[in-house]
């Protein structure tokens, strides 16, 4: 990777990315958990790949909920991936 503070890795696999290539999901104080679109919300953030292979890995294994070290429910989970696959 040319810059390093670009690169983010895949909370689900593992790869290293551009952070521009991977979805940022945050835990903000005022939105709570959601998806940062434009990568700019203040909030402990992790990146996945843009691929249902690594959200189901993460929904599976409760990833999401280390990586952001808070508890997500179910609920959630699907909400989130509703935002993200079923549009």
């Amino acid at each position: 990777m040319k810059n390093s503070k670009e690169t983010r890795s895949c909370i689900s696999c593992r790869k290293k990315d551009n952070k521009k290539n991977l979805i940022r999901i945050v835990n903000s104080k005022k939105d709570g958990v959601t998806v940062d679109i434009e990568q700019r919300l203040e909030g402990r953030g992790a990146y996945i790949c843009n691929n249902k292979e690594c959200f189901n890995k993460i929904l599976k294994t409760k990833g999401l909920s280390r990586a952001l070290k808070i508890n997500i429910s179910d609920e959630k989970y699907k909400e989130l991936r509703g935002v993200l696959f079923d549009r």
